[in-house]
């Protein structure tokens, strides 16, 4: 009985010394594993903190534009795109008229132009810039 009564003891005081240094532990763990950030949706206070607004850069050079998205297939014909001052294959693009031309640069156009040539950060406008820097190279 005596044997029982020191096991369980025993059992107990592990027990409580487990719980006595495992939170200070799991509470180091917790705090490694937090996530670096919290996700702000529009409209909500986010714990009392200002929602910061994404700054607009306003309209981007065209050039830029072109040199970075555009000239990837442009400048060499990929997948059927026209290329830079090219005029031949530009002239009948230009004949249907610069709002096809805008939709098809802002919307892209099946099966090789992605919409707005894969520049995700541009504008409509920025996009109708563009189209009209490349054009003025076809005239």
């Amino acid at each position: 009985m005596k044997m029982v009564f020191i096991s369980v003891m025993g059992l107990a005081f592990a027990a409580w010394i487990t719980t006595v240094m495992a939170n200070p532990i799991e509470d180091d763990i917790i705090a490694r594993i937090q996530k670096i950030g919290n996700v702000c949706l529009e409209g909500e206070a986010c714990a009392g903190q200002k929602v910061a607004q994404a700054a607009s850069g306003g309209a981007k050079d065209p050039q830029a534009v072109y040199d970075r998205s555009c000239a990837t297939c442009h400048a060499m014909g990929i997948a059927g795109a026209p290329k830079w001052a090219d005029v031949a294959a530009w002239g009948p693009r230009i004949d249907k008229g610069m709002d096809v031309l805008y939709a098809s640069g802002i919307n892209g156009l099946a099966p090789g132009m992605p919409a707005k040539g894969m520049c995700f950060d541009c504008s409509d406008d920025d996009i109708k810039a563009v189209v009209d820097l490349m054009v003025a190279s076809a005239k």
